[in-house]
């Protein structure tokens, strides 16, 4: 039982990629959470509207393909956040990253895009996020991975920060 428990375990952790892997999230409902709502903030940009509606995809499921909230891959995530805003975006990762200007992660704001390459497949970039937040040089982003669907996370995670390319812009 516990070789099993382990084995289930260790398997989760290689699966955390934007890959085509079975879905094995749920969808939970997002908590109401207080947000900066439009009218709270003076002059939002089309990145904090981007962003805030990615965040309302939180808790759904994996699909490879996906762009609803049945379930989402990565880029179908940043294609349906951006084109709820208006703001027409390649679908795939790799046609976000031939298509977006490259940006020093220093100077990287919310609304950016990370780029990582997560398996030794063929070819660059098969993962993108969203960044939502940078604080005390922290950087936050939303993005949809096989293990646990869309989901917020630290750049600066040990897995994510191995895995990274490049930051890049789209807006």
């Amino acid at each position: 039982m516990i070789k099993k428990a382990i084995y289930i375990i260790l398997l989760s952790f290689l699966m955390v990629s934007c890959g085509s892997s079975k879905n094995i999230s749920t969808y939970k409902k997002p908590k109401k959470v207080k947000n900066k709502s439009a009218s709270s903030l003076k002059n939002p940009t089309i990145a904090d509207k981007v962003v805030w509606t990615a965040v309302t995809y939180k808790g759904v499921p994996y699909r490879y393909g996906g762009m609803n909230r049945k379930g989402m891959d990565c880029s179908g995530l940043i294609y349906t956040s951006f084109k709820q805003r208006n703001v027409t975006v390649p679908r795939t990762s790799g046609e976000l990253y031939s298509k977006s200007r490259d940006i020093s992660l220093r100077k990287v704001k919310r609304g950016d895009l990370l780029f990582f390459k997560t398996s030794r497949k063929r070819g660059k970039v098969n993962h993108v996020g969203l960044v939502t937040s940078i604080d005390n040089g922290n950087i936050k982003f939303i993005h949809s991975t096989t293990s646990r669907g869309v989901l917020v996370t630290s750049l600066y995670n040990d897995y994510w920060k191995k895995a990274f390319i490049k930051a890049k812009r789209i807006l």
